[in-house]
């Protein structure tokens, strides 16, 4: 690896904004934001919307946002045109 070129990669503390479960984990990321984690240490605060803890496919707390089918859609949009 070139020298001086890379951005530095060290400890960060990750926080899932709707949950407030937070993680410990290595990152190029940074923040002018602190925590303080459990091993008495601060790191950077990183805030993020959505991690493991919250993502609908994880949790298994999935939305239907598309209660028809695609192709009922497209039948009643344009007809059922057979030839």
């Amino acid at each position: 690896m070139k020298p001086n070129i890379h951005p530095e990669y060290g400890p960060v503390v990750f926080q899932d904004r709707s949950t407030g479960t937070r993680f410990l984990t290595r990152s190029t990321a940074t923040s002018e934001d602190t925590v303080t984690w459990e091993d008495g240490a601060t790191y950077p605060l990183i805030v993020v919307d959505i991690t493991a803890d919250s993502h609908p496919f994880w949790t298994g707390n999935q939305r239907v946002l598309d209660s028809e089918g695609r192709v009922e859609k497209f039948r009643r949009r344009y007809g059922d045109r057979a030839r």
